[in-house]
């Protein structure tokens, strides 16, 4: 029996994780609603949810994940087993649908941000409409090509295993992504009235917190932010040695990926109020704004290729965790190694995506029901497997290996509750309001 890799240190680890929750919501998502629903005072039901989903979600996932020592296919099966509970292999089946049915629709999107890599290398920003250049190339079989070299870069990196490949990418892309951002930030920030686009985020709008709709969005922000399908987060915490304090290196995934959201946030939204542009134009503010933007500031080819190869370093980071995930379920069904299951999982994903490459309403379609539907109840499925049948004396008790300060008694009700009641409200507002995440 091969023996099962480990990442090779707790920051390896930490960038791995915080890779896979650093994707597009974080910068295409996150800066508009921040913007819409109240500006800083936003921040407020956001910051609570994110610290109730990564004290509960990541702890659980991560630790579910290394107790088993096995992804989420494997292990909900085996405990439901040991508990001599019927069930667990059909449940077991559903986070991991999740995160293949985000890799499916994710890989089509990865493949967006490489071509307009490639668009500001070329300079192509400031000799198209980038309107008619996004309608032209999204949903159409122009894209196919770009899909198929955002599937290949993630599989190369997969196969090469946890810590030549996955490890060491994230230990290189994390680090440089808040670089770039960081500097993008001051670069934005001296564009004419770019103070009017800090206010816009900063300035809080306390009414918005007497408003339903703000907290349901930042329920369904924080839970896609921290990357909780049942099944990502799980499979890497299946890497993990006994000795790592989970609760910490939670909190650190949570922190970050809220520092890079707000990183993001800085960049996008002073930059539209600059050139008089719409803050709230949701994804089209990737597409089609941002390149705008470059297009009308100084240096602006300079900068457009560090804003999309820090967006190539995001999504990347995130499509490395799925297909991971999912080649893991692939090696343990069927005994195979982790070439040929990540090279397998890859062609399969690429195949299905073709049909998203030439339709964004079946794009929309496909990704509306894994966001909605399957990716809540997935994370539903791994909370209740780890904290109601394996039970909450056990969880807590591997949450707590490795830990300085161990959890007490008093997370038990945070975990058993908190978690499966934001999933199921995840699932419901999600299928009112036609997405929140």
């Amino acid at each position: 029996m091969v023996e099962r890799e480990s990442f090779t240190s707790k920051l390896g680890f930490v960038l791995s994780c915080l890779g896979s929750a650093v994707g597009l919501g974080n910068i295409w998502m996150f800066p508009w609603k921040l913007g819409q629903y109240g500006g800083a005072a936003f921040l407020i039901p956001y910051f609570i949810c994110v610290f109730l989903l990564g004290s509960t979600g990541l702890v659980g996932e991560f630790a579910f994940g290394r107790s088993r020592k096995s992804g989420s296919l494997q292990g909900i099966k085996e405990v439901f087993n040991e508990r001599g509970k019927k069930g667990g292999k059909l449940l077991s089946f559903i986070p991991i649908m999740a995160v293949a049915g985000t890799l499916v629709f994710y890989g089509v999107v990865v493949g967006w941000v490489f071509k307009y890599f490639y668009a500001s290398l070329k300079g192509e920003f400031f000799t198209e409409d980038m309107g008619s250049f996004f309608a032209n190339f999204a949903g159409t079989k122009s894209s196919i090509p770009w899909h198929f070299i955002a599937m290949a870069f993630t599989l190369a990196i997969v196969a090469f295993g946890v810590i030549k490949g996955i490890e060491r990418m994230n230990k290189i892309m994390m680090p440089a992504l808040f670089i770039i951002f960081t500097v993008l930030v001051i670069r934005v920030s001296t564009l004419p009235n770019a103070i009017e686009g800090v206010k816009y985020l900063l300035i809080p709008r306390w009414e918005y917190l007497l408003k339903p709709i703000t907290w349901v969005m930042a329920l369904g922000q924080a839970f896609f932010s921290v990357s909780l399908n049942g099944a990502g987060m799980v499979v890497y915490g299946s890497y993990l040695k006994e000795d790592v304090n989970i609760p910490k290196a939670s909190m650190q995934v949570a922190i970050f990926d809220t520092l890079s959201a707000l990183l993001a946030a800085f960049i996008v939204i002073p930059a539209a109020f600059a050139f008089g542009l719409n803050p709230e134009a949701g994804p089209s503010l990737l597409f089609i704004t941002m390149p705008y933007i470059f297009k009308s500031m100084p240096f602006g080819y300079y900068f457009g290729i560090l804003f999309f190869l820090s967006v190539i370093f995001a999504s990347v980071s995130s499509i490395i965790n799925m297909l991971e995930a999912t080649s893991e379920a692939f090696m343990s069904i069927f005994k195979a190694n982790r070439l040929k299951s990540s090279i397998i999982i890859t062609l399969i994903a690429f195949i299905i995506g073709i049909q998203l490459d030439l339709s964004m309403d079946r794009f929309g379609m496909w990704s509306d029901f894994v966001t909605i539907y399957l990716a809540p109840i997935g994370a539903l499925v791994a909370a209740i497997t780890f904290f109601w049948v394996y039970g909450m004396d056990n969880a807590l008790k591997d949450i707590n290996l490795g830990a300085e300060k161990p959890l007490g008694k008093w997370f038990q009700p945070l975990a058993k509750f908190v978690l499966p009641i934001a999933s199921i409200l995840v699932l419901i507002f999600g299928i009112i309001y036609n997405g929140i995440g």
